[in-house]
């Protein structure tokens, strides 16, 4: 076995004598050792064991508190991932079946019968290894919809419905307000599409003067007007047999949506000053903040054209409606920035949490990352708090008792499965719950 691809083995035994036994016999494994549970947790944070094996037996604390059902559910909300065996004595069955129950991945019975162990730990390291290149697997499947963070309904449904969508030529329309992701959502049709070995063209169309916006898409032709000194193609011709995104397109002028309902028609262009009509091939997504329907009735915006870029309209919640999702992309970002600027802050504090959930977030998800970045500079402590974010906490309680308590039930439900990352013991665990409640309240209010 090389250095390059040795386990990790944790070995967790308070009998000095079997713990170097099992030390010396596991010699082909990176073995680490401790003999009570503190030294095993730490260890669990240093090492990241593929595996350990734990005596359940282990004396209680100083405390008086049994360490060795206590250091099985620690170690799962560590690394929910690790495969532990747990050995017991002869007469040990029924904690044994007590510890299967509660996460542990097999168990074995003393006195050592070192052939068997082997069995057991190889099978486990086994085990441990399909299960982590699963998981790499089931990532690279979603890596279309990088950047998206969500745990919301509304959302989830949306990222189906665009799956079922990428894969065909319809045009597609992306409406929500400013910093909701539309951008995202657009890049995210153009991977999950057949078009995706070409390139996602995409043009802001507010940021483009009105006296350009023309050129801009269609070209120009060497002449064709003052300071055009040479045959420029347009986005549209770039984006030839891969995606033209035409973002905040309710700012176009009506004149040039004559023109781009003219190639929607039929699908040929001709450059500024140019005589030849050019063929294009691509697949049209465009996405704006503004009320097009009323734009239309208004006569701001070409009927036709509306109906030729909303074949699929997409309607994307504002981050005030998706409550779930808040505390989930700030605690994301969080992440992320730690890693950037090798940061020591933990999370956030209560209060912290209390005013993300109670913030309306007008400017959506832009205003929460600009808000967790001014965190970043204002905090002077391990925990991220309403004050260093620029938060203030709100009142804003229904009169109803039976919908403020559940509110506040699927609130807790949610804001703890995000934040123990989906491990049902530890959500529990700190909600004060136990596992079958849990289940129970999850069943209640639909929670998958």
């Amino acid at each position: 076995m090389t250095n390059k691809n040795i386990k990790t083995l944790l070995i967790v035994e308070d009998d000095k004598g079997l713990l170097t036994q099992l030390k010396w016999h596991f010699s082909d494994y990176k073995v680490i050792t401790a003999t009570n549970q503190k030294d095993a947790l730490d260890s669990i944070r240093r090492y990241e064991p593929n595996v350990m094996i734990q005596d359940l037996g282990l004396p209680p604390d100083e405390n008086g508190v049994t360490q060795g059902f206590e250091l099985l559910q620690q170690a799962l909300i560590l690394t929910p991932f690790m495969k532990i065996i747990v050995m017991t004595g002869n007469e040990g069955n029924e904690h044994a079946m007590k510890a299967v129950k509660l996460g542990s991945y097999d168990f074995y019975t003393k006195p050592v019968q070192p052939d068997v162990l082997d069995f057991i730990v190889q099978r486990a390291f086994h085990i441990n290894e399909i299960e982590s290149k699963n998981r790499k697997l089931s990532q690279n499947k979603n890596i279309a919809l990088t950047g998206l963070i969500t745990s919301d309904e509304t959302m989830l449904k949306i990222c189906k419905m665009i799956e079922k969508v990428a894969p065909t030529d319809t045009s597609c329309l992306l409406l929500g307000e400013s910093g909701t992701g539309k951008e995202i959502l657009a890049n995210s049709i153009h991977q999950l599409s057949n078009r995706c070995d070409h390139n996602i063209v995409a043009i802001n169309c507010a940021a483009i003067p009105e006296t350009l916006i023309e050129s801009e898409l269609f070209g120009y032709e060497k002449g064709a007007f003052t300071g055009a000194n040479k045959t420029t193609p347009g986005k549209i011709e770039l984006a030839h047999k891969g995606t033209l995104f035409l973002d905040e397109i309710g700012d176009i002028p009506l004149q040039t949506q004559v023109k781009l309902l003219r190639f929607l028609q039929e699908r040929v262009i001709e450059r500024i000053g140019g005589r030849t009509q050019i063929s294009i091939d691509t697949r049209i997504v465009c996405a704006t903040h503004r009320d097009l329907d009323a734009m239309v009735k208004a006569g701001e915006f070409r009927e036709d054209l509306f109906y030729r870029i909303a074949e699929i309209q997409i309607d994307i919640p504002p981050l005030r409606d998706r409550r779930t999702d808040k505390i989930l992309l700030a605690k994301y970002l969080l992440n992320k920035y730690k890693e950037q600027q090798k940061s020591n802050i933990i999370g956030f504090s209560e209060d912290a949490i209390n005013a993300i959930e109670n913030h309306n977030w007008p400017g959506n998800v832009r205003e929460i990352e600009n808000k967790i970045k001014r965190a970043f500079i204002m905090c002077d402590s391990k925990y991220v708090s309403a004050t260093d974010l620029g938060l203030k906490l709100t009142e804003n309680t229904p009169l109803n008792l039976k919908l403020v308590r559940q509110n506040a039930e699927i609130s807790a439900l949610k804001q703890a499965l995000i934040s123990n990352n989906n491990n049902i013991s530890a959500a529990a665990k700190s909600l004060g719950i136990t596992r079958p409640t849990l289940y129970d309240l999850m069943k209640k209010y639909d929670l998958n």
